[in-house]
């Protein structure tokens, strides 16, 4: 079977985009997913991402790790899967599309695409760190350098705990010298990535918890490019929370499934 590709990246967070309006593709077949994200011998992305009809949305977005499981929202795949929307004539420069933790907003402007985020109860301390749900877990650690730091060992321990063998969880490292830059382990991939979205919008959450003075928005400087992220603080809950960056379509082509 020939599967069409579309390749995107969104600050370096590459994904593998498929038009599958007419559900044509078997979610159950992991190892066809691991096998098409797979770098040495595959097309090699971060993940997968399945753009299927909705009756009360635009579309609706189904995406996968690079391990072949469904997982939880992705940032940058959000805002990826918008603009291969607009690529293929479904929307124009906003949309409402339906994730797996709910519905989504989205608009297109001056060439960079933003999200709504889901609402955010609470940011949890952690000893020294942060625990926070963007729509997938994250765990964040404020450190003085992350420039020379093994995020794929620290990050693993972090994740493969006790506290969070479990379920698993996204780790990221924020520096907040020199601007505010993150590096992230992400569950699912098992390593570090280019960039993280949700992780993003995490680490900027936990920096305005730490600094109440350090309003919204907030930029995020990923090892792929910044991130912009807007939100409200009111009644201890952060709210109308927006990220926004760029997205690339890379290439596309043909992948046969054997």
């Amino acid at each position: 079977m020939e599967i069409k590709f579309y390749k995107y990246q969104g600050t370096g967070n590459d994904f593998i985009l498929i038009d599958d309006r007419d559900e044509f593709f078997d979610i159950t077949r992991n190892d066809i997913i691991s096998s098409i994200c797979e770098r040495k011998f595959g097309v090699g992305a971060d993940g997968l991402i399945l753009l299927r009809k909705h009756s009360d949305y635009d579309f609706q977005m189904l995406y996968f790790n690079s391990d072949g499981k469904q997982s939880t929202l992705c940032g940058n795949g959000s805002r990826c899967i918008v603009s291969f929307a607009k690529y293929l004539g479904l929307i124009d420069d906003k949309c409402k599309f339906l994730a797996i933790d709910g519905p989504h907003e989205a608009f297109i402007k001056d060439n960079l695409i933003s999200i709504k985020m889901s609402n955010v109860d609470s940011v949890i301390k952690d000893n020294d760190s942060y625990i926070v749900n963007t729509g997938s877990p994250h765990f964040v650690s404020f450190v003085n350098s992350i420039s020379d730091l093994d995020v794929k060992k620290m990050g693993a321990e972090i994740r493969y705990s006790e506290q969070f063998k479990k379920d698993g969880i996204n780790v990221n490292f924020a520096q907040v010298s020199d601007g505010i830059k993150i590096r992230t382990y992400e569950r699912g991939v098992e390593n570090e990535t280019y960039s993280c979205g949700t992780g993003a919008v995490a680490v900027a959450l936990c920096v305005h918890k730490l600094n109440s003075f350090k309003q919204s928005p907030i930029l995020i400087k990923t090892r792929g490019g910044e991130l912009i992220i807007d939100f409200e603080f009111n009644n201890n809950q952060y709210i109308n929370i927006w990220l926004r960056g760029p997205v690339e379509l890379i290439y596309s082509g043909d992948f046969v499934c054997k």
